[in-house]
C-alpha cells in the first residue's frame, strides 16, 4: 500500500485518461460555526449567476441534527436547503437508543414523503462507539449489537441505506484479520434485518482505522456474503488524508478511475463532501468547510458536475454556514 500511495502523492503532472462511462459524521456541533459565515457567503456572491434546473436536481446536503424527533432531521434538512441528508438514529455519547415509537415512524415518513426526500437521498450514519473490526470480544458484541439496532431503527424509519466506518484493529491484530472480522459483523447484521443497506465509508488511515484504502476496501466487500446489501460511501476528506490526490479535476479523474478498476463506481452510493485541514497523505481526518482548506475547489466543482455523482447524496459533514455551503456548490453546477 506504502507504494501506492507514494505514486499518487508523486502523480502531480500525469494527464488523465478519460474514464469509462459505468453505471450505476457528522459534524460537531460547535460555537465557531457561525465565524465562517460571513467568508462563506462573500464567496457565494463571487461566483455570480442564478441556480439553474440542473443544479436544483443535484442530491447535495449536509449531515443534520435529529435533536426533539427525527421528523427534525427532515426540518432542518429543508431550511438549508438540502435535497438529501444524513443523520444519527440517537446519541453518539451512549450505547442506550430510545426505542423508536409509532408516532417517531409516521411523522418521519410523512415529513419525508411531504418534502421529496426520497430512500435513497436519506444516509443515516453509525455511532462513533461502534468497531466492527475490532478483536476484543466484549467490545466487538456490544459494537455487533447496536449495529443490529441501528439498522433495524432505519429499517423501522423507511430507511434504504445505512453509513458505517469499517471499523479499526487497535493493535490488536493484522490488518487482514480486522477486515475479516468486519465482514463477518456485516454478514451477521444482515441475518438480523430484512432490506438496509450497509453504506461502508472509506476512512482517513489514522491509527489503527481498516478501509483507508480502495484495495482494503475491495477485500471488505468481497467478505460480505449478499452483495445486494453492501455498498461503498466515499469521504473527500478521508480519501485526501490516505494520499488519493484530489487537488484537480484531472486528478480527481484519476482517483475515480483507480476506485472503478478495483471496486466499481456501480458500487458507490453516495459522497462525502469534506475539505481537509490537513495536508495531503497526513492520515489526519479533521474537516473543513469547502473552500476553506487544502483541496480547494477544483475538487468539489468535478463532483458536482460528473454525472455518475448525479443520482446519489452529495453530503457536507463541515461546520456551519451549511446553508451557505449547499448555495456554494449548487453555484459550481455547470447548466
Amino acid at each position: 500500500m506504502a507504494h501506492l500511495v507514494a505514486k499518487r502523492v508523486m502523480h502531480t503532472s500525469t494527464a488523465a485518461a478519460t474514464l469509462p462511462s459505468t453505471s450505476t459524521k457528522g459534524p460537531k456541533a460547535s460555537s465557531k460555526r457561525l465565524m465562517h459565515t460571513s467568508t462563506a457567503t462573500a464567496n457565494l456572491q463571487n461566483t455570480g449567476g442564478s441556480l439553474g434546473p440542473k443544479a436544483s436536481s443535484k442530491l447535495i446536503g449536509a449531515h443534520v441534527s435529529m435533536s426533539g424527533g427525527f421528523h427534525n432531521a427532515v426540518t432542518e434538512a429543508v431550511r438549508i436547503g438540502a435535497k438529501s441528508f444524513a443523520m444519527y438514529t440517537g446519541s453518539q455519547r451512549t450505547w442506550y437508543r430510545r426505542p423508536i415509537t409509532s408516532e417517531d415512524k409516521e411523522l418521519f415518513r410523512k415529513a419525508t414523503t411531504e418534502h421529496g426526500f426520497p430512500p435513497h437521498a436519506i444516509l443515516p450514519h453509525a455511532s462513533y462507539l461502534i468497531n466492527l473490526g475490532g478483536p476484543d470480544e466484549e467490545k466487538l458484541r456490544k459494537s455487533r449489537e447496536q449495529f443490529i439496532e441501528e439498522m433495524q431503527r432505519c429499517e423501522a424509519l423507511g430507511c434504504a441505506m445505512y453509513n458505517v466506518h469499517p471499523g479499526s484493529h487497535l493493535g490488536a491484530c493484522e490488518v487482514d484479520e480486522a477486515i475479516d472480522i468486519a465482514a463477518e459483523s456485516i454478514n451477521i447484521a444482515h441475518a438480523e434485518t430484512d432490506t438496509i443497506m450497509a453504506v461502508v465509508e472509506n476512512t482517513a488511515g489514522s491509527g489503527y482505522t481498516i478501509g483507508y484504502s480502495f484495495e482494503q476496501m475491495k477485500k471488505l466487500l468481497d467478505k460480505v456474503k449478499n452483495k445486494s446489501r453492501i455498498a461503498v460511501c466515499l469521504d473527500t476528506n478521508h480519501l485526501w488524508a490516505a494520499g488519493y490526490d484530489l487537488s484537480t479535476k484531472q486528478k480527481c479523474d484519476m482517483v475515480f478511475k483507480e476506485f472503478d478498476e478495483i471496486i466499481g463506481l456501480s458500487q458507490l452510493k453516495a459522497l462525502h463532501l469534506n475539505d481537509s485541514k490537513k495536508p495531503l497523505n497526513s492520515r489526519v481526518d479533521r474537516h473543513e468547510i469547502v473552500g476553506k482548506g487544502c483541496l480547494g475547489y477544483e475538487c468539489f466543482k468535478f463532483l458536482v458536475n460528473d454525472p455518475r455523482f448525479s443520482n446519489i447524496p452529495l453530503l457536507l459533514e463541515t461546520e456551519e454556514p451549511l446553508d451557505e455551503q449547499i448555495k456554494l456548490l449548487k453555484s459550481f453546477v455547470e447548466e
